[in-house]
């Protein structure tokens, strides 16, 4: 029999700090009218349970240890969703003192669904995507790869950390060497020029 995860793939929804247009979105993406159960698609509470995480809202100091809490807490395979623009990149509120930015600042994110607030469509589509990375993921297990060389764990960058005080480190290395990065480039330049003529 040829088992596919992603005929019944179980999620399991948080709200990292929207304003709950998307979150509300998301519970419409499951009721009789759009019927994400269709697909097999199943709500649950429980992180063991669940093979896809649906996240809305931002990250920032204090949901960032929930956030990796459930995903460390779900078993491989398994996908991460981040649904709404503020769960993609910070959104609106990108620029606030208390936000760290989006989903991928903490766990790694397999698939972007952005929108304000995001569509039961957008979030059915993002789920039936999700499926798909789902089955590539399982494939790498059964063929006794390493599950989290697919999708967005493979290129993600390993987001951020909290300082001891519970805040995020101020910009330091990162900004740094992106600044040293920009003046070696400009340095190189000239000689680059040198070399054209």
């Amino acid at each position: 029999m040829d088992h596919k995860m992603s005929r019944s793939p179980w999620v399991i929804h948080y709200d990292g700090s929207s304003c709950n247009g998307c979150d509300i979105e998301v519970l419409a993406s499951l009721t009789p009218l759009f019927d994400a159960e269709r697909f097999g698609v199943v709500n649950t509470g429980n992180p063991k349970h669940a093979d896809i995480f649906l996240v809305t809202g931002s990250v920032n100091a204090q949901n960032l240890p929930v956030v990796r809490q459930i995903y460390n807490q779900m078993l491989e395979p398994k996908c991460v969703v981040a649904c709404g623009i503020c769960a993609c990149s910070g959104g609106v509120f990108r620029d606030a003192y208390n936000v760290i930015g989006g989903v991928d600042r903490a766990i790694p994110v397999d698939v972007y669904a952005p929108g304000c607030a995001i569509r039961p469509e957008t979030v059915i589509d993002a789920i039936v995507e999700a499926c798909g990375i789902l089955d590539q993921k399982e494939a790498m297990m059964r063929a006794g790869g390493d599950p989290l060389t697919v999708g967005g764990a493979a290129t993600w960058d390993g987001g951020v950390e909290l300082g001891e005080d519970g805040f995020v480190a101020a910009a330091g290395a990162g900004d740094g060497a992106g600044a040293d990065a920009a003046a070696d480039g400009a340095a190189d330049e000239p000689a680059a020029a040198k070399e054209a003529e």
